[in-house]
């Protein structure tokens, strides 16, 4: 007799469910990636969803880059890159993290001038739109004059970015 645990496991394509329970991501997840180009299926005649084996690795590249702050369009276009959409390999995997290393470190540093604004911030209290490194670098909304300009569009335009030196409220006690 059979098992059909075997059956499945052996099978070259693989349902919805399955995937979902293998990888342990949610079928509507599964849908979501497929949505936006990170996996793929075919349709039965019934019109069901059949994956490739080889998803299951897919998903779990996916779900690693994702936890390690990758967003989902770099993954996408690091997987479009692959020859014959192939899955990718240990080397694929090291190639793009060193490549999405630089990108880590630039964003830890953003986050760690953010989180030191912040300290500097909260010691003088001001919080003003004026003077406030945090909520207006360099008075940037104050030059295009009054208004909620700030608040509507996140920023004025050509407003410098938050890992530049900012002038305000936390620069004042350093003079």
């Amino acid at each position: 007799m059979v098992n059909v645990t075997q059956v499945s496991w052996k099978a070259k394509e693989l349902t919805v469910g399955q995937v979902a329970e293998r990888s342990g991501v949610a079928v509507s997840a599964l849908h979501f990636y497929e949505r936006k180009g990170l996996i793929t299926s075919r349709r039965t005649a019934g019109n069901q969803r059949r994956y490739r084996r080889d998803t299951l690795r897919r998903v779990a590249f996916i779900r690693v880059s994702q936890r390690v702050g990758i967003p989902l369009n770099r993954i996408r276009e690091a997987l479009a890159a692959l020859p014959e959409e192939r899955t990718p390999t240990r080397e694929d995997w090291a190639r793009l993290s060193e490549q999405w290393r630089t990108e880590l470190d630039a964003r830890i540093r953003q986050l760690e001038k953010l989180r030191d604004d912040l300290t500097g911030c909260i010691g003088c209290g001001c919080l003003s739109l004026e003077r406030c490194v945090l909520s207006n670098p360099y008075d940037a909304c104050g030059q295009e004059g009054p208004g909620p300009r700030h608040l509507l569009v996140g920023g004025a335009p050509g407003a410098p970015d938050l890992l530049e030196p900012a002038r305000g409220c936390a620069d004042e006690g350093a003079e």
